[in-house]
């Protein structure tokens, strides 16, 4: 018998399920990378990204340029300094709030109210005035009552004055340290006395260790901000921290890849001259120090004008337009738009603030205001609001001033 004749192989398969849309994916992805990091954006003309993959010095010299891969040090050394910073602020911060006096306890509790409970916590934490006289008929209280109940229940998770000491005590730790150490390193660096030595060479300029350990601790120091934030004390400016921590991120990083790491440490270096200012000036007013705080502030406002608004735009900033007529590249328009940011940036606080330097009052000292950002209210009875407005409710003191909610307007 004829035997049967076995099937032909199939050679057609059917398509994997997706397939199509990961390699569409991964193009796109490709696309994305290799505009991004475009050589002729970031490096000057003739300038590779394996130019800077090689050594600057003899084999064996252990010299190199500045790698993408060195940022990721930042990661781990970040939750080393979030864990150093716990450690800090129990076993050396708390200890120092109380021997200055800083009691670790909260503000007025509010009375237990069932009725004004399941108000606070499903309507509003702010009522108005019409959900204020509906509650006064209610319960029978006064509209001031409850206002004071409202007030004190807000302010009842807030964090303690203790909390807050610790963690500016911790920030003026760490920025006063990264100064100094900035200030000594630069010291010798022939960048801080020359700033067109920032651009001679530009950018087959060798990374020294201490300018490496300089970067990479600011860079691990904004990460640790940027994950701390969601459990330190929460202000009304929140959002824009956050911000302002994702761009000093990327101004860092970026920085730090295509080698721009010189004029870098002279930005980091007048950034931190200020901030451990203003933290002391914070610790001064927790522990009821005003005079201290006050000539604490006035420096800080000094210093910000000085090093931010000054040495910042003329010294460093302007040298911006040297560099792009020595070495034309288009990543020269990049970094001065990036120059135009943080200058922007730093005029920000400067002219949002009531007043940065304010006047002293009759008695010669000067009185620091109740920060916006404050995360605690007033608790006390004589800041009670006398009007039932959902606004911020204006009223005339002894000395006929006008305050907003006992603070000054």
């Amino acid at each position: 018998g004829l035997e049967e004749a076995a099937p032909p192989p199939c050679l057609w398969r059917p398509p994997e399920r997706g397939g199509g849309r990961r390699k569409m994916a991964a193009a796109a992805a490709a696309a994305l990378r290799a505009w991004f990091w475009n050589e002729r954006f970031w490096l000057p003309h003739n300038v590779t990204w394996a130019d800077l993959a090689g050594e600057p010095g003899p084999p064996g010299s252990g010299l190199q340029y500045p790698r993408a891969a060195h940022v990721l040090s930042a990661f781990p050394l970040a939750l080393g300094i979030f864990a150093v910073r716990l450690l800090f602020e129990r076993f050396i911060a708390k200890p120092c709030a109380i021997n200055l006096g800083i009691q670790d306890s909260g503000p007025h509790r509010a009375q237990p109210n069932a009725i004004l409970e399941k108000v606070f916590t499903s309507i509003t934490k702010s009522p108005d005035g019409k959900r204020l006289e509906g509650l006064s008929k209610q319960l029978d209280w006064d509209v001031r009552k409850i206002q004071r109940w409202f007030r004190h229940r807000r302010n009842q998770d807030k964090p303690t004055t203790l909390t807050k000491f610790c963690e500016s005590m911790w920030r003026f730790t760490f920025y006063l340290s990264i100064f100094f150490y900035g200030i000594r390193f630069l010291w010798t660096a022939p960048w801080f006395w020359d700033t067109r030595q920032c651009w001679y060479n530009y950018p087959f300029q060798p990374l020294t260790s201490r300018l490496y350990y300089y970067y990479i601790l600011e860079l691990a120091f904004y990460w640790s901000l940027m994950f701390s934030q969601f459990t330190d004390i929460k202000r009304k400016d929140f959002l824009i921290m956050f911000v302002h921590h994702l761009a000093t991120i990327g101004l860092i990083t970026f920085s730090y890849m295509n080698n721009m790491v010189r004029v870098g440490t002279l930005v980091l270096c007048l950034h931190d001259a200020s901030d451990f200012l203003l933290e002391a000036a914070k610790l001064a007013n927790y522990a009821k120090y005003q005079r201290l705080c006050d000539a604490f502030f006035m420096l800080f406002g000094v210093v910000f004008i000085v090093t931010r608004l000054g040495i910042y735009p003329f010294w460093v900033w302007s040298n911006l337009g040297w560099w792009k007529v020595s070495l034309p590249m288009a990543g020269g328009g990049t970094s001065s738009s990036h120059g135009h940011n943080l200058l922007t940036a730093d005029f920000c606080p400067f002219f949002n603030s009531p007043s940065p330097l304010p006047p002293p009052n009759s008695t010669g000292t000067v009185q620091v205001s109740k920060d916006d950002r404050s995360d605690v209210e007033s608790s006390s009875e004589e800041e009670d609001v006398t009007s039932n407005s959902t606004k911020g409710i204006f009223s005339t003191s002894s000395n006929g001033s006008n305050r907003l909610n006992g603070h000054v307007a």
